[in-house]
């Protein structure tokens, strides 16, 4: 097999697939941003419309996206952020099924927040997981890991941008070892398992006594 036709999840259109053809973006839709409510597209849309890649945005990809997706004909997807539960029938759509690049050390941080939340727990050290999709949130087995220092300065904006960085690199290696048939699949620990609940506008809130 050569040349994986991929479909991309939520910003990972410029993830460096030279040997791969990227057939389309699926993010969500566009919303309203700032104080003016600008009704504003995701940045990973702005990016493939640029490259003209085709773009799907769904409020329900389980109930709107499943023909679209069939369609499209890539031999994999890969996701990232996107912030919706995919069903078992879009998840076998692909003859490679769904990898997902996840922003923690699984099985630590399964859920929306990871980011955040290793910062909240003074964690000392976190990465990015690549792992194959299934029904459940993060609990598929795990294929690449890579890991990070946080610094004593670090914020989630700062540590966002690291593992974006460190994500889009795996993307390529990810697609060459699923393609020369030599990646590797481990389960993931479930004795080591720990989910970060979804942030809260409130949970901001200081207590200045």
């Amino acid at each position: 097999m050569k040349d994986l036709r991929s479909g991309f999840g939520e910003g990972l259109v410029d993830a460096g697939a030279q040997n791969h053809e990227v057939v389309a973006v699926v993010t969500q839709p566009d919303r309203p941003v700032g104080r003016k409510n600008i009704i504003t597209p995701p940045p990973v849309k702005v990016v493939a419309l640029e490259n003209d890649i085709p773009v799907f945005q769904y409020e329900k990809i389980r109930a709107e996206g499943v023909e679209d997706l069939k369609n499209v004909g890539a031999d994999i997807m890969i996701t990232c952020a996107y912030g919706q539960i995919l069903s078992k029938e879009i998840i076998d759509i692909c003859p490679h099924g769904i990898i997902n690049i996840h922003a923690s050390l699984l099985p630590k941080y399964r859920g929306s927040s990871p980011i955040q939340w290793a910062l909240i727990n003074n964690e000392k050290i976190t990465g990015v997981s690549v792992l194959r999709s299934g029904i459940g949130m993060d609990d598929g087995p795990v294929m690449l890991e890579r890991k990070i220092n946080i610094d004593k300065e670090e914020n989630a904006i700062t540590l966002f941008d690291k593992l974006s960085k460190l994500s889009a690199d795996m993307v390529e290696e990810t697609l060459y070892l699923i393609e020369s048939g030599n990646a590797i699949f481990i389960d993931q620990d479930e004795s080591q398992l720990s989910k970060c609940k979804m942030l809260k506008s409130e949970m901001g809130d200081l207590d200045f006594s």
